[in-house]
């Protein structure tokens, strides 16, 4: 790199030049060279950078897996270009990472933060941690226990909050507390606030829509599942939250036509979608016969078809009705649960 022409050049040509390529091709030229990484790096290019271009758009995230390799990486899928990328998480001073979610080119983990990597892992607390995979930087948000890492909903948005939900509580961080840009203030004390749920059931594959969560619950009897969809505002903090069921006469018995219906983000504020396994039947145990996907209208409240898998990709999750599914407007990608890809 000494050599190169590049060296020649004003560091606000090379931001400049470097601004105008994807964030995959950034990421790489930072592993070219020292040079390379520190003005990539840089606090002015990184302003540039979040001020010119879109945010990385992530899909499924995919830890790899610890006995193979002693530095935690991360496998995450860009819908924009297709391909699955890597990125580095030694950055991060935690053990036992386990990413979650990513919103806006910030990706969301749980991490182990009292013991060193390598250390046994007891006693040690779970802490939310949110960074930035191509710069490198990160925040801890206020400690939680235990409890809500195993059997919280992690959600985060444009509304830059975090939400942890459960069917009894839900716990609220406020927007100081994301790191929006490039000045973390660590002396900015920012607080969990917690409500009252009143969720009939736990939260099935809650989203955060513009200002309000959606999730489904199961109102059913213990031998026999009844989903029913609910909503509540996030704006106006009180002590309990209003959750309000979203129905709708006509739907009829759309709810019953689907196995293990979840919910998924849109590309827009305006939809969302419902994802499934089509019953062949009404049984108790009736199989499946594909993957179906619906929208909802959420101003008119009506749905339509978006699509159903095809006969022959659906031969791979015929075995098994639980599957993930990943997606938020532009692609979305589907995991039998279980298997590696």
């Amino acid at each position: 790199m000494d050599s190169s022409p590049f060296n020649s050049l004003p560091q606000d040509t090379l931001h400049q030049i470097f601004c105008h390529l994807p964030l995959r091709q950034i990421a790489a030229a930072k592993c070219v060279c020292k040079a390379l990484y520190s003005t990539l790096s840089s606090p002015s290019f990184r302003h540039l950078l979040r001020t010119q271009s879109d945010p990385l758009s992530l899909l499924a995230l995919k830890p790899s897996h610890r006995h193979v390799s002693p530095h935690p990486n991360l496998h995450a899928f860009d819908p924009a270009s297709n391909q699955w990328l890597k990125f580095s998480l030694s950055f991060l001073p935690f053990s036992a990472l386990h990413p979650i979610t990513s919103s806006h080119g910030l990706l969301y983990l749980w991490a182990s933060t009292q013991n060193p990597r390598n250390a046994p892992s007891q006693n040690s607390q779970k802490a939310l941690v949110v960074c930035n995979p191509l710069t490198g930087q990160f925040k801890t948000l206020p400690q939680l226990g235990s409890a809500w890492s195993r059997h919280g909903s992690v959600l985060a948005g444009s509304l830059s909050v975090v939400l942890v939900l459960t069917e009894l509580a839900i716990l609220y961080y406020s927007e100081n507390g994301i790191p929006k840009d490039d000045n973390f203030n660590p002396n900015v004390l920012n607080n969990w606030l917690k409500f009252s749920s009143n969720l009939p059931s736990k939260p099935r594959s809650p989203v955060l829509i513009s200002d309000f969560i959606l999730t489904l619950c199961d109102v059913g009897s213990p031998w026999r599942s009844q989903w029913a969809m609910f909503k509540t505002k996030i704006v106006h903090m009180e002590k309990t939250m209003q959750w309000v069921r979203v129905e709708k006469r006509e739907w009829g018995d759309i709810f019953d036509i689907l196995k293990r219906p979840r919910l998924v983000k849109a590309g827009n504020d305006q939809k969302v979608y419902m994802v499934g396994g089509l019953k062949s039947s009404y049984a108790l145990q009736s199989a499946c016969t594909t993957i179906l996907i619906l929208r909802l209208d959420l101003e008119s409240l009506e749905w339509e078809e978006a699509g159903r898998m095809p006969v022959e990709m659906y031969r791979c999750f015929v075995e098994s009705s639980k599957f993930k599914v990943f997606g938020g407007g532009i692609g979305y990608a589907f995991q039998q649960k279980g298997l590696g890809g």
